[in-house]
């Protein structure tokens, strides 16, 4: 496990660099990534390219000890470039197009702009190809952020045309398969359909999943183009890109069969403002949320089913969320902690100082923008030094696979039948229970061999082919443990309704059909009730819940045939003694399935009775905002809270990392139980390592 920082030398004037290169090694950093947007400075003007500042710089990280991670220029391409060659803009549904003053303003389908792509990687490539100092390359930057995944130029709309005919073969296929008899919306030839643009009402739901999914086969093509060329320059480079979090857009899981490892972007207290399900809490907005957080750690590392990197981990306050509070003493830290305990090889700081000039100059770095250490720089150093310490990590060896699916993302986001329905918040619902467990997670694509899990969750599982319900039968009957969540089964690969019942090709497998569905707003209450008596294997019906818990948004009834009722309704509708959640035996394995979006409790008890049926070894439930992970013979307990909190039960002196030299004044402060040689503490926005596994009962309990 490692640290490192993104630098822009060519910010700062060159006699700088050698004290900044300097102070980086002295922190215990050792990746330097550089490079990601200098194209108009590699390039003033066609043809006349200046490497020599470049070439100083990766010297200077060499001469150091570290290593530099390039980047392929093309997330930026400079004025004179766009100027000859304008047809390389993206347009915007009503065909405006997107000018030249920021970033991502290209097409991924531009042929002049693939043309030009491969040009720049070729040169920068070839420069570098022979250097000792540079370990591998990062393509282009966060593809797709700020919404340009999906461009609607005159390039995109050829491009889309000859995708939908290699996928259908015949436009009749098409207009069967999409429906489109619905509003006359039939097409005579694959030359009429256009991209989505501007219409009275909404666009047909399989014309838009059709359209997001040939726009994210559009990146996965332009990444293919860098990440073949920079292997052609140097096969020994690794080749990575730097997703981004809970990003919707972007099959992750397609661009990353191209990489050699992958990584992604994390900036906590960013997203719990502009990408969370709710009002950020004030820890929350301190240090963000650790399953928000976790489970990109968890997505991105089992794209590759490999350790993955955090390329650009927040620094301290950044410019461009609502608001920028302070994160909490030590958060930086925390972080690459927490990232670490989810299977991360290398965390790197985003940036090395706050910049001068343009868009990012309230964006912090690990120092500030005279040079001097900055908040994030101390944490940063001592998060080297405690990794320094801690033997190689292996990786993540997960017992649980949540299913993440992109396709039903995209058509939940077209038919939500709610405002407040998001399906990432509903995936995290069910990832939370588990993850509120202390056991590691895989986050998996349906196409994913399910064979090596314990157990399954499937939150959403929204469009279901007939093959992936005869794996997830197969799965079951073979021993496996499945939670299914609401709104599964519910349409097909293109995104139209079955005319049997849902959860359609799974109905045999769950024991149950929907009856009727329902979306309730807020002021709704909502409960549902553990059905009484003992279940078919003779388990207590309650699974140690509570008698009674909440739900939001959404409510399915059922109608169970050869499943148990485990929940009913209790509500004042119509919905009331109506069955919510069954479970079924099949073979030698378990289904259960939830007909609602649960509260925490009820998510809990649903978890916590997967695990137990599937063997897994659990903590106790753990405090909203602390979570543990188990890596390579270490046990990390992360902190996202403002409390100090005791491990009873856990030796002090078997810390491999503990919050002494931080907390040692707060830990004292009571003298009561923190004394007793059998209680560890962890610190406020603090982090432990436990020698040993130490997941199973672990308790984290208040001072």
């Amino acid at each position: 496990m490692r640290t490192g920082v993104c630098y822009f030398p060519e910010h700062w004037p060159s006699e700088e660099w050698e004290g900044d290169i300097a102070a980086m090694a002295d922190a215990g950093l050792e990746y330097v990534r550089m490079a990601e947007f200098s194209w108009g400075v590699l390039e003033p003007e066609r043809g006349e390219f200046d490497f020599g500042w470049l070439d100083e710089a990766i010297e200077l990280v060499g001469d150091h000890g570290m290593e530099a991670v390039l980047c392929t220029p093309t997330a930026t391409p400079p004025k004179w470039l766009v100027d000859e060659r304008p047809s390389i803009r993206q347009e915007e549904p009503d065909g405006t197009v997107r000018q030249h003053g920021s970033r991502r303003h290209y097409c991924f389908n531009s042929t002049a702009y693939r043309e030009e792509t491969a040009r720049i990687v070729e040169r920068v490539t070839e420069r570098y190809a022979d250097s000792p100092h540079v370990a591998g390359w990062q393509t282009d930057n966060e593809f797709g952020c700020h919404r340009t995944v999906r461009c609607y130029c005159d390039d995109c709309a050829e491009a889309f045309r000859t995708w939908l005919a290699d996928r259908y073969g015949d436009v009749d296929r098409l207009n069967e398969a999409w429906g489109n008899a619905f509003w006359s919306q039939q097409y005579g030839s694959f030359e009429e359909v256009d991209p989505p643009g501007p219409t009275p009402a909404e666009h047909h739901p399989s014309r838009l999943l059709a359209y997001a999914r040939f726009a994210s086969d559009s990146v996965v093509e332009y990444n293919r183009l860098q990440a073949d060329l920079i292997r052609e320059a140097d096969p020994n480079w690794f080749v990575t890109h730097n997703f981004m979090g809970r990003f919707p857009t972007l099959n992750a899981y397609d661009v990353s069969a191209d990489l050699d490892r992958v990584a992604w972007d994390s900036y906590p207290t960013g997203f719990v403002q502009d990408r969370y399900d709710g009002e950020a809490s004030p820890d929350q907005l301190r240090a963000g949320d650790p399953d928000q957080v976790g489970m990109d750690h968890d997505l991105y590392r089992s794209a590759l089913d490999r350790p993955f990197w955090v390329m650009e981990q927040q620094p301290g306050d950044v410019n461009w969320p609502p608001h920028c509070p302070q994160p909490g003493e030590g958060a930086m830290r925390l972080w690459a902690h927490h990232a670490a305990a989810h299977g991360a090889d290398a965390v790197l700081y985003f940036r090395w100082r706050r910049c001068l000039e343009g868009q990012e100059q309230y964006h912090a770095g690990l120092r500030k923008a005279d040079g001097s250490p900055d908040r994030g720089y101390a944490d940063a150093a001592r998060a080297s030094e405690e990794f320094a310490a801690l033997d190689s990590a292996d990786h993540v060896d997960a017992p649980v696979a949540v299913v993440f699916d992109y396709d039903s993302l995209w058509a939940l986001d077209a038919q939500p039948h709610a405002p407040e329905f998001d399906y990432w918040a509903l995936q995290e619902a069910f990832y939370g229970a588990v993850r509120g467990r202390g056991v590691q997670v895989d986050v998996v694509p349906p196409s994913a061999d399910l064979s090596g899990y314990a157990a399954v969750v499937a939150p959403a599982l929204h469009l279901v082919t007939e093959d992936l319900a005869d794996r997830l039968t197969d799965y079951v009957a073979g021993g496996g443990e499945v939670l299914f969540g609401p709104r599964t089964g519910v349409k097909d690969a293109e995104n139209k309704l079955r005319p049997t019942s849902q959860p359609g090709p799974l109905t045999d497998l769950v024991g149950a059909a929907v009856d009727q569905h329902e979306s309730l707003p807020r002021r709704l209450e909502t409960a549902v009730r553990r059905a009484d008596g003992p279940t078919d294997d003779g388990s207590d019906a309650d699974d140690g819940a509570a008698p009674s818990a909440s739900f939001r948004t959404w409510a399915e009834w059922l109608d169970p045939d050869a499943a148990e009722v485990r929940y009913t309704y209790e509500v004042d509708g119509p919905a009331d003694g109506r069955p919510a959640v069954v479970a079924n035996a099949v073979g030698d394995g378990r289904v259960t399935y939830c007909g609602v979006w649960p509260d925490p409790d009820l998510a809990d008890a649903l978890a916590s009775a997967l695990l137990d049926r599937a063997g897994i070894r659990y903590a106790d439930r753990l405090p909203d905002g602390v979570r543990v992970g188990y890596r390579g013979g270490h046990t990390w307990v992360t902190n996202f809270t403002g409390d100090r909190l005791r491990l009873p039960g856990i030796d002090p002196d078997s810390l491999a990392v503990d919050d002494a030299d931080r907390d040692a004044v707060d830990a004292a402060g009571d003298g009561g139980d923190d004394s007793r040689a059998d209680t560890a503490v962890v610190g406020s926005y603090g982090v432990v390592v436990i020698e040993g596994d130490r997941v199973d009962g672990l308790r984290v309990a208040q001072p």
